[in-house]
């Protein structure tokens, strides 16, 4: 079966990241950016979707089924499954994100954790905090958005 130059280019940039050590558990179900910059010793689960500007730093673990676009991630940092990193987002050293968690716009800080069903929007959260399962933090008054 001859391939899409889609494919061709996926394969490409997999075969790139898979020579500088990055691991994958079945790196033809990974789809990555052509911008996608990844550090050392990073490890990426199958089903996992890479957007635009995505940066990963090394130690870095991406479970199954996560959708990243626009994003820092620092090192020691854990992400899904099912999780989603929108854009203007930053997750800083030994954070965690959990399963289905969604991140828009915010910095989540140094060990801190978001471990499931939450979602942060507009947020700025400090080092070593704990968020709980089923946080939503709401930050539009119907005029503004605030930051959280």
């Amino acid at each position: 079966m001859k391939q899409s130059n889609l494919q061709k280019i996926q394969n490409q940039i997999r075969d790139k990241f898979l020579k500088q050590g990055v691991k994958m558990v079945g790196p033809e179900t990974i789809f990555f950016s052509k911008d996608t910059k990844i550090g050392k010793n990073v490890t990426i689960e199958p089903y996992v979707v890479f957007g635009p500007k995505v940066k990963i730093g090394s130690n870095v673990v991406i479970k199954s089924f996560s959708h990243l676009e626009e994003c820092n991630i620092m090192n020691k940092v854990e992400i899904g499954p099912y999780a989603r990193i929108r854009p203007k987002t930053i997750l800083k050293e030994g954070s965690k994100i959990g399963n289905f968690v969604e991140v828009k716009k915010s910095v989540v800080g140094k060990n801190s954790k978001v471990n499931h069903l939450s979602y942060l929007g507009d947020s700025d959260i400090g080092k070593s905090v704990n968020i709980g399962a089923g946080t939503i933090t709401c930050n539009y008054d119907g005029v503004n958005k605030n930051k959280t």
